[in-house]
């Protein structure tokens, strides 16, 4: 019988420990407490990185956090030279920026993916399309999520909903 280890962070045991995994982060698009949440992504994203062989990022582009933990994760990478990670940028549809820089996206991410489903909808409803596939994909979803309103929100909602392990980095532990 495959015996299943746990462990913790913030004082919470939190996710089972497995070969591959998969993690989801959203968050407000603008973070007024940048380096403390700064600090608790990188002890996060260290933790997932000693617990599991290969950790798959799913991140979008769309304000101070995703970007905050996409320059975490690119900086673990540069410092490690390792390959336990990589950093997918989840796109709702093909945006105006994409294909002009597309040689430079690809350089910087590990793997860039479009959601189908979302690309075909609405724009309006295409970015909570994309961000319910991200968490269907995920093992954990972190959050930063300060107030209960907007799509951040809306999307922690519906993890919860859906019973997947969590985080908010919102608040103190």
């Amino acid at each position: 019988m495959k015996q299943s280890h746990f462990f913790t962070f913030g004082g919470e045991t939190l996710f089972p420990s497995e070969p591959i995994y998969t993690v989801s982060f959203f968050g407000h698009r603008v973070i007024s407490d940048f380096s403390s949440v700064e600090s608790k992504v990188e002890q996060l994203i260290s933790a997932l990185l000693t617990h599991h062989q290969h950790v798959d990022f799913l991140v979008g582009r769309n304000g101070d956090f995703d970007l905050l933990v996409t320059a975490a994760i690119k900086r673990w990478q540069s410092q490690t030279h390792s390959d336990a990670c990589s950093l997918i940028w989840m796109l709702p549809y093909p945006t105006a920026e994409l294909q002009p820089h597309l040689f430079d996206f690809e350089a910087y991410y590990d793997d860039i993916e479009v959601c189908q489903t979302a690309a075909q909808a609405h724009p309006k409803q295409a970015f909570q399309i994309r961000n319910r596939e991200m968490v269907e994909r995920s093992n954990l979803v972190v959050f930063y999520v300060a107030h209960s309103h907007g799509g951040a929100y809306q999307t922690l909602c519906y993890a919860r909903k859906r019973g997947k392990a969590l985080v908010n980095l919102a608040f103190p532990e």
